[in-house]
């Protein structure tokens, strides 16, 4: 199998190297002589429970005549034995520095840690989550080692790239699980009854943030019997939650709306205390209100404020979805629950993790996607095509170089 790099300019092959002409992206490139190992790693973060690659997808890579390495214990925390991945043709390892020192490429959920990295080859590739805005140590050890760094969280949200789209997907299992989180915790039931002993009101659920966490919550909360209201600073997305039978919560902020990638914009402080103002009386009828709203790459905007928790009845429930990303209640705290005057606020950290297998299943699917997507079957050839508007947007470092625009500026 081979590997080719396409950059601007021509190039021409001796032996097993690529020589491209001076004025073109990389120079002087050194080719693997077998660029057919795919290391898996077993994921190492506390209270991680989801796996990389199911089973399924590391048999539809070995098809493509790679060989796929497998570290024990991968899919143990999903119900998935070594024995479902050797019986397809991975190699099973128990020693992670033997794989990894094997590794061509390297497929994980979770960012590597620096030991990790160590033990790579030089011009290896390694895809995962990897948090470049924040991880400077990562990024500049992919850099000294010559490592391609793929990270999952920048592709590109256009249309050829859904099916890769691991925020989208993770995303969705998360708003689901908040949602099932909040009436197993909550000490009403969500749908209205009508029974001999007397009418039991649905409970109010509140969403903040429309995305795809957003979205889903509203509409589990939705067929649980919930009655729903929902806010975004998009109102772009009133459509979307109308459409799901919840009611668009409206505040003027003045000038909003989304990026390019659909991602709603930083509002101002001014805009912020605004848009609190106009939530207060929302969260007070509310038996539950669920927070989703991140920023790429930052601390998450403080949504709710503890004197707005005071004004919510007690016995209400309130899940911060942002929390590990700083928090959009000023209140709460990672995997801890903050109770004021009888509210409880609820810091649980990676959602994703309460519905693990089927997380794992989508993410599996999306790293195999990414890599069928530049795999040439055909040819047994993995393709990174440096004018591929993909390979633009979630290639972070390669040959030595951070070479994507958006972190180098």
């Amino acid at each position: 199998m081979q590997f080719i790099f396409f950059a601007e300019g021509s190039f021409f092959i001796i032996g097993l190297h690529f020589y491209f002409k001076q004025d073109t992206l990389f120079t002087d490139f050194p080719f693997p002589e077998n660029y057919m190992n795919i290391a898996i790693l077993k994921e190492s973060y506390p209270r991680e429970t989801r796996t990389a690659v199911l089973p399924d997808n590391v048999g539809k890579l070995i098809k493509k005549n790679a060989q796929v390495l497998i570290e024990t214990g991968l899919g143990n925390a999903i119900g998935i034995d070594d024995s479902a991945y050797a019986s397809i043709g991975a190699k099973i390892y128990d020693n992670r520095s033997d794989m990894l020192s094997e590794a061509n490429l390297v497929l994980r959920l979770r960012k590597p840690a620096l030991s990790d990295l160590d033990l790579l080859s030089e011009y290896s590739v390694h895809i995962s989550y990897l948090d470049p805005f924040n991880e400077k140590e990562i990024i500049e050890a992919c850099v000294q080692k010559k490592i391609s760094a793929i990270s999952m969280e920048m592709i590109p949200r256009i249309t050829r790239a859904q099916k890769m789209d691991s925020l989208s997907s993770q995303a969705s299992i998360a708003g689901y699980s908040a949602v099932i989180l909040a009436a197993e915790r909550l000490n009403k039931i969500f749908p209205m009854m009508m029974t001999p002993a007397g009418t039991i009101s649905p409970t109010r659920v509140f969403i903040i943030g429309v995305g795809v966490a957003g979205l889903q919550a509203i509409a589990t909360a939705k067929r649980l019997g919930a009655r729903v209201d929902a806010f975004d600073t998009r109102p772009v997305v009133e459509e979307q939650v109308q459409s799901l039978g919840a009611k668009f919560v409206k505040i003027d902020l003045g000038e909003t709306g989304q990026t390019k990638d659909g991602y709603a914009k930083s509002l101002t402080p001014e805009q912020l205390e605004l848009q609190r103002q106009g939530m207060a009386k929302v969260c007070a009828n509310s038996d539950v209100v669920i927070t989703t709203a991140q920023v790429f790459g930052r601390k998450a905007p403080v949504i709710l404020t503890t004197d707005m928790i005071k004004q919510m009845k007690p016995g209400s429930l309130v899940i911060d979805m942002a929390v590990e990303s700083g928090g959009n209640v000023e209140c709460s705290r990672i995997n801890e629950d903050a109770i004021i005057n009888g509210v409880t606020t609820i810091g649980v950290s990676n959602f994703p993790t309460q519905a693990a297998y089927h997380a794992s299943q989508m993410y599996s699917n999306n790293l195999y996607n990414f890599v069928d997507e530049f795999w040439h079957n055909d040819k047994n050839e993995f393709i990174l095509d440096f004018d591929d508007e993909i390979i633009q947007g979630c290639l972070i470092t390669h040959n030595g170089k951070i070479v994507n625009s958006k972190l180098s500026e």
